[in-house]
C-alpha cells in the first residue's frame, strides 16, 4: 500500500509495511521538516510577470503554500494592474507581508482560492489571513469590533507603515497616513472637516517657528520667519511691512481691452493704438487701485471708456499726447457696473 497525505499540510502518512529501511528519512523530510515550514517557514514570492500566480502545492515535499510566512515582492501596474495569488483549497493560516511596488492607486494584489472570493492586500502591510478552503479573510479586518463601546488605550505608540491608513467613518471618509513622501489628511466624505480648539497653531516640524495662529474670539495672525506680517483685529486687519497688490503689465494695447479685476488690482497699459476700455464683468464692490496709461513712441493715442466707467460730470479721460507720456488714473468700484475714475495725474516723466 502506498503512502497517503494529510489534507491540509500534505504531510506523508506511512502505509503499513512501507519503506521498512528508509522511513527515518521520509519522516524527517516528509513530515518533520514540513511541519517546521508550516509553523515558522518563510517564503518570498516574486510577482509582476503574470496576472495570476498559483502558489506551489506538493504532496510530501517542500512548497510555497505550506509556509507560515509569505512575502510578496515585485511590481504591479506595469504588465498587469491587478495580480491574483491563488492558495490551495484547504484550511490554512498565513502571515503575509505585501512588499510589492504599486504604480498607482488603482493597482492591487488579491489573495484567494481559485473560483472564490478573496482579500485585497494593503500595500506595504503585514497581516494574518485565514482560509477555510473557499474564502480568504484577514483576521485583523474587524479586530476592534469587541471594543466599539469602550476606549482603546495605547500606552506607548501605534506604528503605521507607509501607505497604511488610519480610517475613520463607515466608508473610511477620513484617512490619515504617510505615502512615503508626504503626510496626508484626506476628507473624502460628505460634510466639512472641522478642526476645533480655542487656539490653533501651525508650526514647523519638531516645534519650530510658528507659521500661523488662530484664536477663538481673537486674532488670526500669519507670519513670515516667525514674525507677524498680517493680523486681524477687532476693527479690521493690520499689515506689518509692505502690502503688494497684483499688477497687470501689458505692453501692447490697441482696440478693445477688457480688464480682469478678479486677477489684478492695478493695471499698466502701454497704448500702441487708440484704446477702448470695454465693460468688465469681474469687478468687486469696494475694490480700488490705479490704471496707468503709457503712450508708445508715437504718442497721441486716445482713450474711450465703456459705460461702466464713470468720470466727474461725464467729462471722460483725456490722455497726454506726447510720446512715452505716463498718466495715472485712480479707480474705485462703487457698485456693480459703476467704476468711478478719479482725475488723471498726467505727464509723469
Amino acid at each position: 500500500m502506498a503512502s497517503t497525505y494529510t489534507t491540509n499540510l500534505r504531510l506523508t502518512k506511512q502505509a503499513d509495511g512501507e519503506n521498512p529501511n528508509s522511513w527515518g528519512a521520509i519522516l524527517n523530510d516528509g513530515v518533520i521538516s514540513l511541519v517546521d515550514d508550516a509553523i515558522a517557514g518563510y517564503t518570498t514570492v516574486s510577482l509582476g510577470s503574470a496576472a495570476t500566480v498559483t502558489l506551489t502545492n506538493v504532496q510530501g515535499a517542500g512548497d510555497q503554500s505550506r509556509s507560515a510566512i509569505l512575502e510578496f515582492k515585485g511590481t504591479v501596474g506595469g504588465t498587469h494592474d491587478d495580480i491574483v495569488v491563488l492558495v490551495p483549497n484547504n484550511s490554512k493560516s498565513y502571515i503575509v507581508r505585501n512588499s510589492v511596488s504599486y504604480n498607482d492607486s488603482t493597482d492591487s494584489v488579491v489573495l484567494k482560492v481559485a473560483g472564490n472570493s478573496g482579500s485585497t492586500l494593503e500595500q506595504e502591510s503585514t497581516a494574518l489571513y485565514v482560509t477555510n478552503g473557499t474564502t480568504v479573510l484577514p483576521v485583523t479586518s474587524n479586530i476592534f469590533n469587541s471594543i466599539s463601546t469602550s476606549v482603546l488605550t495605547v500606552s506607548t505608540s501605534a506604528m503605521f507603515v507607509d501607505n497604511a491608513k488610519a480610517n475613520f467613518g463607515t466608508a473610511s471618509d477620513l484617512q490619515i497616513y504617510h505615502d512615503g513622501s508626504n503626510s496626508l489628511i484626506d476628507d473624502t466624505g460628505t460634510g466639512s472637516l472641522f478642526i476645533r480648539s480655542g487656539l490653533i497653531t501651525f508650526a514647523g516640524a519638531g516645534g519650530g517657528e510658528t507659521m500661523a495662529t488662530f484664536t477663538d474670539d481673537g486674532a488670526v495672525s500669519l507670519r513670515y520667519d516667525d514674525s507677524v506680517k498680517l493680523a486681524t483685529t477687532n476693527t479690521g486687519a493690520q499689515v506689518t511691512g509692505t502690502f503688494l497688490a497684483t499688477t497687470d503689465t501689458d505692453t501692447s494695447n490697441t482696440g478693445s481691452v477688457t480688464l480682469d479685476f478678479a486677477a489684478n488690482q492695478n493695471f499698466i497699459l502701454t497704448l500702441t493704438g487708440n484704446l477702448t476700455l470695454a465693460n468688465p464683468t469681474t469687478e468687486q464692490v469696494g475694490q480700488a487701485g490705479v490704471i496707468t496709461f503709457i503712450q508708445d513712441g508715437t504718442g497721441s493715442r486716445t482713450l474711450t471708456l465703456g459705460s461702466q466707467y464713470k468720470t466727474a460730470a461725464g467729462a471722460g479721460i483725456t490722455l497726454s499726447t506726447a510720446a512715452n507720456a505716463v498718466d495715472v488714473v485712480p479707480y474705485f468700484v462703487q457698485s456693480a457696473d459703476n467704476i468711478l475714475l478719479g482725475a488723471a495725474q498726467k505727464a509723469f516723466s
